[in-house]
């Protein structure tokens, strides 16, 4: 890593305001941000190499008649089975990392990289301090059923699939409790920052 930036990795678990945080920094402080949840999205583009892996391991099912991946349809399978959840990040993962690598070596003060798994991805080496967002149990299980119209062994299944918040927390340079107010949660950002 060449970069002498600070570089946030702004992590925590599903639903449990991560985006808030990101559109926050963005919008109010004007810091660079960089979504790996954007980068994922890139890796399986119809007829990548992350693409062509997926349809070879799971058929024509997996996708929209447009040929897209359906991002639903494989949520069901790798939130429910932890094998196949390992194999799709090892395609993705190596890809979102590159990207990461690249991004910060942009020569800004201040950099911002928003990795949901940046535990579970074993890519804390990109970054310089770790924010994790937390709140809890029972709020991020409620946020999730209602974001994403998920019954509750839905949300259960994508949460359990994450390190826990306990465990990414223990691990943090900064916690943010978000499971007060909006006010309270942009008051610890500032401070962080």
């Amino acid at each position: 890593m060449i970069s002498q930036s600070r570089i946030i990795g702004l992590t925590g678990g599903i639903a449990t305001g991560k985006s808030t945080v990101t559109h926050y920094l963005a919008t109010h402080h004007h810091l660079p941000i960089f979504d790996a949840d954007i980068y994922a999205r890139d890796a399986v583009e119809t007829g990548s190499p992350v693409y062509q892996a997926i349809a070879q391991r799971y058929g024509a099912d997996l996708f929209l008649e447009d040929g897209t991946l359906n991002r639903k349809k494989l949520g069901e399978i790798i939130f429910n089975n932890v094998e196949e959840r390992t194999w799709v990040e090892q395609q993705i993962h190596p890809y979102v990392r590159d990207r990461f690598a690249e991004a910060i070596q942009k020569p800004y003060p201040t950099i911002v990289c928003v990795i949901p798994l940046l535990f579970e991805a074993g890519i804390t080496n990109l970054v310089t301090e770790i924010w994790v967002v937390i709140c809890s149990p029972q709020q991020q299980l409620e946020r999730l059923m209602q974001r994403n119209q998920l019954t509750r062994e839905q949300a259960l299944a994508r949460i359990n699939s994450q390190m826990s918040l306990a465990e990414k927390a223990s691990r943090a340079d900064v916690v943010l409790d978000n499971s007060s107010t909006l006010e309270t949660l942009l008051q610890q950002v500032d401070a962080a920052l």
